[in-house]
C-alpha cells in the first residue's frame, strides 16, 4: 500500500471509531460529510524541505485555535483533524495523527469500538480511566501512568471514567505505525520510578528494552516537570524526525518561541533544540518521523 492509500485508510478507521458513546456499537455509526471530506482531502502538510535543505521549519498551534467537541459527557480539544473537526492544514504532524485533550464526566466513557494499524497512547492527567479490550486486558490507568495499544491486525476496546463523582482528564495520541498487520499488543507503566524533576525523561521509544513503553514506529516521547526555570537541549534521536512539543502546564520557550498552557509547537529540519522551561511548567516532547515510508 502506498503512502497516500495508507493515510486514507488510517484516517477512515480513526474517524469511524472516533467518538462513540457508551452503549453504541461502532457498526451503528454512519459516515458523515466530514468523514467524506477527510477521505477526499488527505493532507500532506508539515513535511520536511527537500533533501539537502537544512532550514529550520516550525508550526505553532495556539491552545485556543484547536478544534472542540462538546458531547455533554465528553469535552475534547483536537490539535489535529478528528471526527467532526476538519482543518486541511491540520491533518497530522508527520507520523503524529491525533492529539486529543479529553475530559470525560463521571461514570461515562467510550463504548466498545474498533481500531487497526494504529499506535494509540493514553496519558492520564487527572482521575482514573478504565480500559477493557478484546485481547483480554482489563486495567485502570491514572495520573502518572502511560498506556499504549498497538492495534495492528485489529482490536476492540472501551474506555470509561472509573469514578462517578469526578471527571477524568487524559491525552489520547495516535501515531501511524511503521509496520502493518502486527499482532495487537497492550502495555501500561507507572512513571514513578523513572520520573525526574527539572529534566526531561523518556516515556516511549521504538525499543522494547528501553525506558518507557514501546511502539511500532521510530518515535520517542519525553516528559519534563519543572519546579525551577531550567534551560536544556533536546537532541533528535533520528535524522528526518521532527518534534511536536505540547505544553501541559505553565509557560516555556522553545527556539525563541514563547508557549503557554496547551499550546502545540512543531519543529523539524534541525538536529537539536533549546528549551527554556519556566517554574511550574510540564512539557511533553513527541519526536516522530516527518515522512511515512
Amino acid at each position: 500500500m502506498d503512502r497516500k492509500a495508507f493515510l486514507k485508510k488510517s484516517i477512515a478507521l480513526g474517524v469511524a471509531g472516533a467518538v462513540i458513546p457508551a452503549g453504541v456499537k461502532a457498526s451503528n455509526t454512519k459516515k458523515t460529510s466530514t468523514y467524506d471530506k477527510l477521505i477526499e482531502n488527505v493532507g500532506f502538510n508539515h513535511l520536511p524541505n527537500q533533501k539537502g535543505i537544512s532550514t529550520m521549519n516550525t508550526i505553532l498551534h495556539k491552545a485556543d485555535t484547536r478544534g472542540q467537541a462538546d458531547h455533554g459527557w465528553l469535552n475534547s480539544r483536537h490539535s489535529f483533524s478528528f471526527a467532526n473537526y476538519y482543518n486541511p492544514d491540520r491533518m497530522h504532524f508527520g507520523a503524529l495523527r491525533v492529539l486529543n485533550d479529553d475530559v470525560v464526566l463521571g461514570g461515562k466513557g467510550f463504548g466498545k469500538h474498533p481500531h487497526d494499524n494504529m499506535e494509540i497512547i493514553s496519558i492520564p492527567l487527572e482521575g482514573d480511566l478504565e480500559h477493557k479490550d478484546s485481547i483480554g486486558n482489563v486495567a485502570v490507568i491514572k495520573e502518572g501512568d502511560v498506556q499504549v495499544m498497538s492495534a495492528g491486525t485489529g482490536i476492540y476496546h472501551s474506555e470509561y471514567n472509573k469514578n462517578n463523582d469526578k471527571a477524568v482528564k487524559f491525552l489520547q495520541i495516535w501515531i501511524f505505525p511503521n509496520q502493518k498487520g502486527v499482532k495487537p499488543n497492550y502495555d501500561q507503566i507507572s512513571l514513578k520510578s523513572i520520573s525526574k524533576n527539572n529534566a526531561f525523561f523518556q516515556i516511549l521509544s521504538p525499543n522494547k528494552n528501553d525506558q518507557g513503553v514501546w511502539i511500532h514506529q521510530d518515535a520517542w516521547f519525553h516528559l519534563g516537570y519543572f519546579d525551577d526555570q531550567i534551560k536544556s537541549q533536546y537532541k533528535f534521536k533520528k535524522e528526518g524526525n521532527g518534534v511536536y512539543a505540547f505544553l501541559l502546564e505553565g509557560e516555556a520557550e522553545i527556539e525563541g518561541q514563547k508557549l503557554e498552557k496547551r499550546d502545540g509547537f512543531g519543529i523539524w529540519n534541525v538536529d537539536e533544540i533549546e528549551i527554556i522551561a519556566n517554574s511550574g511548567s510540564k512539557i511533553l516532547l513527541m519526536e516522530v518521523p516527518m515522512q511515512l515510508s
